[in-house]
């Protein structure tokens, strides 16, 4: 092995190494703000009325009758941009957000717990 080598390979482990824990604080980031804005319409759990799921859970099972998760965090189709589109739009009962709010570093960091999130629950 040359030099040269030796110092690409390196180089590249302390790139990756970089990339991932701004990944890993991207998803923890992600969780948070999912815990906080997402979670009380899109988690798990029962409605406050005794509904046997959350109000964005339920109405997201309904509308893909199976085809799709109800839950926001099995999801495996929800890049950043998608994500914007409807937080920032609304979509039926559920309000816009302004970048005042939730800011798009926010959504980012959603996005990246969103596709950390499904992966790990379907093992």
């Amino acid at each position: 092995m040359t030099n040269a080598t030796i110092v690409v390979a390196a180089f590249a482990c302390v790139l990756t190494a970089s990339v991932s824990a701004q990944t890993g604080a991207a998803i923890a980031r992600g969780q948070e703000v999912f815990a906080h804005y997402c979670a009380p319409c899109h988690g798990e759990g029962r409605g406050d009325d005794g509904a046997p799921l959350l109000p964005g859970t339920h109405a997201l099972t309904l509308k893909y009758r199976g085809e799709k998760p109800g839950l926001l965090e099995e999801r495996t189709d929800l890049p950043a941009e998608l994500i914007k589109a409807f937080v920032r739009n609304g979509v039926a009962s559920m309000p816009p957000f302004r970048k005042t709010e939730v800011t798009d570093e926010d959504l980012d960091a959603i996005a990246a717990y969103l596709a950390d999130a499904a992966p790990r629950r379907a093992r």
